[in-house]
């Protein structure tokens, strides 16, 4: 029997088994740093790495309103996955962005095991399942090109796929799974030994861009000669980017552990849809699932990503079985919700505004590898090395074209109607 998920139980599956954590305090005077970041989660602890290994000395202070992990980087589906743009595709994009993206996977698993850092990552690849024989026939010219590029994929005929339903599918041995809290906490040992301030608890209520940049919090004001934004989609609250994100709420289910003797996929898998299906599995066997039908997601009016309310998981659940019907009698565990920052060509922008303000955001669902990677992207940019990057779709991006309310809200349901009609009603 399904039941409703309030805003009380919103704890994400993955904080079961993950390392200990004590939060910094907040902020409780004024400061003055050389760069200031805000968000704690993979952009903003990221990019704090590698600014405070490349610049020893150099002051940065990061600022969290609630927790390290809080937000996206702790609620997400697990999955690490290649590539960038997503709308269209391009064999020699693809080809040129797998490599960028599984060079970010390449370096996440070097840091975990370079620091022996407790974080449950398994690089045993992701499948990407297309539903329908035509996506099927796309997904296996897909990979007869990019394997033509040197791309390790591998095609999969429905009869060989580990779920029901799907047509053929793609499988990538490069990508992985991993518990995103896992790594945010087990970063910040290493920031502060690299001299970082963390502040937790402590909500920037705005920004004035002055000389230097004064960053507001009810403790105290941070001046900071330069500003990271890594905030997701929580960025349009401080007046930034408020045409260019459109926060989403983010539905998530987990059953309780799998027994041994149910077959589970050995990796993590997601679909081809308009609301995409995606699942991975914990290493204590629990299926982790979101997406897949219209009422994973929802939008709430004027951008507000605070408590979402409760929802029904029963249409998560019945999807999930769908694929997976061995975890029919399998009884949800976990439910929470949080915001997905989506942009209109539904990939992340990473740039600098006014040669001082750095952001990385509208990672739209596939942020876990960007968002990573954005971190090296902005301390690049601060050391004004921008030549890696200026191919890239999310180079000097800036998001926009998302109208007003109430256009906004009005939008999001149309395009809700139009495309989200479930797919196991066909034929």
């Amino acid at each position: 029997m399904s039941r409703s998920a309030t805003f009380d139980d919103n704890a994400s599956a993955w904080l079961i088994g993950a390392p200990p954590d004590e939060p910094a305090p907040p902020l409780a005077r004024d400061l003055t740093v050389d760069v200031a970041i805000i968000g704690g989660g993979f952009t903003g602890v990221s990019t704090a790495y590698h600014l405070a290994t490349r610049h020893p000395g150099l002051g940065i202070a990061l600022v969290e309103a609630v927790r390290l992990g809080n937000g996206a980087s702790g609620r997400n589906g697990g999955l690490v996955l290649n590539g960038i743009t997503v709308l269209e595709f391009d064999p020699d994009v693809a080809a040129r962005e797998h490599a960028i993206t599984r060079g970010a996977i390449d370096a996440i698993e070097a840091l975990i095991r370079e620091h022996a850092l407790p974080v449950r990552f398994q690089r045993t690849g992701c499948l990407r399942v297309a539903t329908t024989s035509e996506s099927a026939e796309a997904a296996h010219a897909e990979v007869e090109a990019l394997a033509a590029r040197g791309v390790p994929l591998r095609y999969v005929p429905g009869a060989e796929l580990p779920v029901r339903g799907g047509h053929g599918g793609i499988f990538d041995p490069t990508e992985a799974t991993i518990a995103g809290i896992d790594l945010v906490r087990a970063m910040r040992p290493l920031l502060v030994a690299r001299g970082v301030q963390i502040f937790e608890g402590t909500h920037v209520t705005s920004i004035r861009e002055r000389t230097p940049l004064e960053l507001v919090t009810p403790g105290g004001t941070i001046r900071a000669q330069k500003l990271v934004l890594a905030t997701s989609g929580y960025t349009p609250r401080l007046g930034y980017f408020t045409t260019g994100l459109l926060p989403v709420i983010s539905h998530v289910i987990a059953t309780e552990p799998v027994p041994a003797g149910v077959a589970l996929p050995e990796t993590g898998f997601f679909d081809d849809l308009p609301r995409l299906g995606y699942c991975s599995i914990t290493p204590d066997r629990r299926v982790v699932f979101g997406g897949g039908t219209t009422s994973a997601y929802a939008y709430r009016f004027g951008n507000r990503t605070g408590d979402p309310g409760p929802f029904d998981d029963a249409p998560l659940r019945a999807t999930l079985t769908r694929y997976l019907p061995q975890l029919a009698d399998i009884p949800v565990g976990r439910r929470w919700s949080g915001p997905l920052d989506l942009t209109l060509v539904r990939h992340c922008a990473i740039g600098v505004l006014r040669e001082r303000i750095y952001y990385a955001l509208g990672y739209s669902g596939h942020g876990i590898t960007l968002a990573n990677l954005a971190g090296r992207v902005i301390a690049d940019l601060h050391d004004d090395h921008h030549e890696p990057w200026r191919d890239c779709a999310f180079y000097m991006r800036r998001p926009g074209g998302i109208p007003p309310e109430p256009l906004r809200w009005l939008g999001y349901h149309l395009y809700t109607r139009l495309t989200g009609k479930s797919p196991w009603k066909r034929g």
